[in-house]
């Protein structure tokens, strides 16, 4: 998630890349501000800082996008202690530990650390995908790693006419058409 921010300005983390906000920064806030809640509050650990974006009060989304207090250093740094923190509750407790997820309906909802780590690898990878996605349409980086790792070796003009081909299918299934 963070090597997608590898190379970039503030302005390229922080560009919104789609109709709802979607953003580099955003995500990686967002990442942070769950790992936090779920690993933390959840089961009697919380995050010893405040991320008030995260409070049920806050405004919509207001996790999803970084305040131009708030750099890119700030955010990974936090997701850095966010992530040290995680790491030791789930190091403290047994995979049938049981805590309670407060904002999953009236009174939460107790879940067991194994049923919390399936479900923020889950969030995490979803989104994980999206800053995929958005680095890509920030400046053509693609893969898993620095580098790429895990797409065709194409050079540009492959990946043009693989891109022309699509458009051309989809064309045909227009309703216009």
């Amino acid at each position: 998630m963070l090597w997608k921010l590898d190379g970039l300005s503030e302005y390229d983390v922080r560009r919104p890349l789609t109709p709802t906000g979607t953003n580099l920064l955003g995500l990686v806030k967002h990442v942070a501000g769950v790992e936090g809640a779920y690993f933390g509050e959840v089961f009697g650990r919380p995050f010893p800082e405040a991320m008030p974006w995260m409070e049920l009060s806050a405004a919509p989304n207001s996790d999803m996008w970084a305040t131009a207090d708030e750099s890119t250093a700030d955010i990974v740094e936090l997701y850095g202690r966010v992530r040290a923190h995680a790491d030791a509750t789930i190091e403290a407790l047994d995979l049938d530990a049981t805590g309670r997820v407060g904002w999953w309906g009236p009174g939460g909802e107790e879940v067991t650390l194994q049923q919390i780590l399936v479900h923020v690898v889950a969030e995490n990878h979803r989104h994980a995908g999206h800053a995929d996605i958005v680095r890509e349409l920030v400046d053509g980086a693609t893969g898993v790693r620095p580098g790429g790792g895990n797409l065709p070796d194409e050079d540009q003009s492959w990946w043009v006419a693989y891109h022309d081909r699509l458009d051309d299918v989809a064309r045909g299934f227009r309703p216009d058409h």
